[in-house]
């Protein structure tokens, strides 16, 4: 199907009427709703305003329905306002969280000595026994524990075999990977 000159002015004058893509398409044939879409916003039309925008007022009024019409209460005194009772506080929102620019160092992480003794003894046992590899040596079977500063030479991967469904091994899984009542009592 290609635009041709007639098929362009009927889908212009179609959707000034305010039609929709889909009934534009449907009058055109052999067009999808996307592609008068594609055309309307290649062609530059204007977006159409919702209906409540468009609809036009209605020129005469309506007569009012008999009904009993109640008389508004009188203002009140700007005195009788001021003596009203006060708004009660707004609600406190959650205290937010800082964000960090990037480049800016972290604040303190939580310190080993909140790791139970017995992860950590594993974990020095187990960095002794460590295959330290570097980035470049690591799979999906390695245990993948960062060890040491990665701006030094010093720095390696544990490379340990994995805990099944776990990027560490099993003594790296035992400090990443805290139970959720050991880590609600450190908030506390």
């Amino acid at each position: 199907m290609s635009w041709t000159d007639e098929r362009v002015e009927l889908l212009k004058k179609m959707w000034g009427e305010g039609q929709s893509a889909s009934q534009i398409a449907k009058e055109l044939g052999g067009v999808t709703r996307n592609a008068v879409i594609g055309k309307v916003h290649r062609l530059g039309l204007s977006n159409r305003a919702t209906a409540s925008a468009t609809a036009k007022p209605d020129p005469k009024p309506k007569p009012a329905a008999k009904a009993e019409v109640k008389e508004k209460p009188a203002p009140k005194p700007a005195e009788a306002v001021a003596k009203a009772e006060p708004e009660p506080p707004a609600p406190k929102l959650p205290a937010r969280k800082q964000i960090i620019p990037a480049g800016q160092p972290l604040p303190p992480q939580p310190s080993a000595n909140e790791i139970s003794p017995e992860a950590l003894a594993k974990v020095s046992e187990i960095e002794k026994k460590a295959k330290r590899l570097s980035l470049m040596e690591l799979t999906e079977r390695t245990c993948k524990w960062p060890v040491g500063d990665p701006a030094t030479e010093d720095f390696w991967f544990c490379g340990l075999p994995v805990q099944q469904g776990k990027p560490y091994c099993e003594a790296h899984v035992g400090v990443a990977f805290q139970p959720m009542s050991s880590r609600r009592d450190r908030r506390r």
